[in-house]
């Protein structure tokens, strides 16, 4: 077969994967499973079927594989390993995330550290926040609503885990190949978790996040929009009685600045009437990161 020619560079890679140029480093030199020839400049350009392989790598991970051990599958040549020889994602991310909890309501700190680096070792940091830690925080919820655990028990739970995604957040370089987005709560919204998990997950895509989390007058929102001049404006609110006031601010800014894309999050719009969602269909992001990808590949070339 004749040689395939090598034309992407790590950047176009990274886009068209959805994975960080770091990471295609780190599998490089750990593994050497995708050796991407260098120009002339000494750049990485990859073919064609190091794409085929790495989008194959990339959608083992996702699974609930380690790198390593979809590596070692295409080294030996297996398309379908058994299913007790590889923990999958459906029952060794649900232990972690049963192990966590039980943590995080005991107030085991040290304990919990070792679970979560456990996950991250084992998965995607998107897996880990949207699969692991999302559901995590709505248990938190249920059991805190229903007076099954104090009101200690979430905040400590609750801070744990807001500490290491925004460790998680800034840690993660800005790529800037993605348009600017704004993340803040509504008003009076005091849980911002949600809104963190969805800031990492833009910016894992490369967005440009400035992440302004809660308690947020709208006068001041209104400069921070008039200095930054982002693409997007995702709001987050999560419970009822906060949706009128956020729906006012979104509109009064909406008058504002037109040229913004404004997009919409949070629990509480899992409880909307029908007349309501088909009002504010083209406003809500979604919660999972299906909708997510969906939403913002249909707003990205709006206004």
């Amino acid at each position: 077969m004749p040689k395939q020619k090598a034309k992407y560079n790590i950047k176009a890679v990274s886009q068209m994967l959805d994975i960080q140029p770091g990471t295609l480093r780190a599998w490089e030199r750990r593994y050497q499973m995708i050796r991407p020839v260098r120009n002339e400049a000494g750049h990485r350009l990859y073919t064609e079927e190091h794409i085929h392989t790495l989008k194959w790598l990339i959608d083992k991970v996702n699974k609930g594989f380690t790198i390593s051990q979809a590596v070692a599958l295409i080294e030996n040549d297996e398309r379908e390993p058994a299913a007790s020889q590889f923990p999958m994602e459906g029952n060794r991310l649900n232990d972690l995330m049963e192990e966590l909890l039980e943590r995080l309501l005991s107030f085991d700190e040290r304990g919990a550290q070792l679970k979560l680096d456990e996950a991250f070792s084992l998965f995607t940091p998107e897996t880990v926040a949207i699969n692991m830690i999302g559901p995590i925080l709505l248990k938190v919820g249920d059991l805190w609503e229903n007076n099954r655990i104090t009101s200690a028990h979430e905040h400590f739970a609750s801070n744990f885990l807001r500490s290491r995604i925004g460790m998680m957040l800034v840690s993660i370089p800005l790529e800037g190949v993605q348009p600017k987005a704004l993340l803040v709560c509504g008003p009076n919204e005091r849980h911002e978790l949600g809104l963190l998990i969805f800031a990492l997950f833009l910016k894992r895509k490369g967005y440009e996040v400035v992440y302004l989390g809660q308690s947020v007058a709208s006068g001041d929102l209104d400069i921070v929009l008039e200095e930054i001049s982002p693409k997007f404006l995702f709001i987050s609110c999560t419970m009822k009685n906060n949706l009128p006031p956020t729906l006012r601010l979104v509109e009064k800014l909406n008058k504002q600045f037109p040229d913004v894309q404004f997009g919409l999050g949070g629990n509480v719009y899992d409880q909307l009437t029908e007349i309501e969602e088909k009002r504010l269909s083209g406003y809500i992001v979604g919660n999972t990161r299906d909708q997510w990808e969906e939403w913002l590949n249909k707003h990205q070339g709006d206004k």
